[in-house]
């Protein structure tokens, strides 16, 4: 189904107008969680690290090591995980409907690609979602990463600002968007794969929203383990 839909994107006609409408109805329901998820978590990171840092001395460093753990692996993570969580789940039960519904067979019967028409907006409207998400939750994280080691760990702008711009690399930040196109591609297939397959009427679509979100979180940070492995070993770690 992957296949289908990477090659459904390139096909005539464009759903111009689903995509931006599916693109609408995510973004609304995941901006205003995905920003309050980013705050505790930068806060909590950044918190955490500070302790660490201060037990070996390495206080000057906290800034460095708090942000780039927000771009690299929290960011991301967070963004699919409310991409998935409210967008995922009602593009689930949206698709289970119609399937239990008998439409996805009528439509079939008519000769029109529920692939094409349905699954690809809403794959290409959750992937863009998750990548626009992304860069707000960086934000977000660091911004309240920076206010609690400045504020609650006392430590200095100067310094949390200094060791960040020494340790970071524009690479990081390509992989942390790399990260939340391929996690929202994953969120939105996951979710439309399961609601074209429920069983047994409509508790069987309960069934499959509650699935797919579960899968899609398994995926997730699998996927992310992999990344981050292959990302160290090619990427160097500035001023290795």
């Amino acid at each position: 189904m992957a296949l289908d839909v990477v090659a459904g994107m390139f096909r005539r006609p464009v759903q111009g107008r689903e995509i931006v409408r599916q693109f609408w109805f995510i973004a609304s329901v995941s901006i205003l969680p995905a920003a309050l998820v980013a705050i505790p978590f930068g806060a909590v990171i950044t918190l955490q690290l500070g302790s660490l840092t201060a037990q070996i001395g390495a206080d000057s460093f906290n800034g460095a090591a708090s942000v780039l753990v927000v771009i690299q692996q929290a960011s991301p993570i967070v963004t699919t995980l409310v991409v998935a969580g409210a967008g995922g789940s009602a593009i689930c039960a949206d698709l289970g409907s119609r399937t239990i519904r008998e439409e996805i067979d009528a439509m079939r019967v008519l000769g029109v690609s529920p692939i094409h028409r349905l699954v690809v907006p809403r794959v290409i409207a959750a992937t863009a979602v998750a990548a626009l998400l992304n860069g707000m939750v960086s934000v977000v994280g660091v911004c309240g990463g920076y206010f609690f080691n400045v504020v609650v760990q006392d430590g200095t702008p100067g310094a949390f600002l200094s060791s960040f711009s020494a340790l970071a690399q524009l690479p990081d930040l390509w992989v942390a968007e790399i990260k939340a196109l391929l996690f929202g591609f994953l969120a939105g297939l996951v979710a439309a794969y399961r609601g074209l397959n429920p069983r047994g009427g409509p508790k069987g679509v309960g069934d499959v929203v509650n699935q797919s979100v579960v899968i899609t979180f398994l995926l997730l940070f699998f996927v992310n383990f992999v990344i981050s492995v292959v990302y160290l070993r090619i990427v160097p770690a500035k001023g290795a």
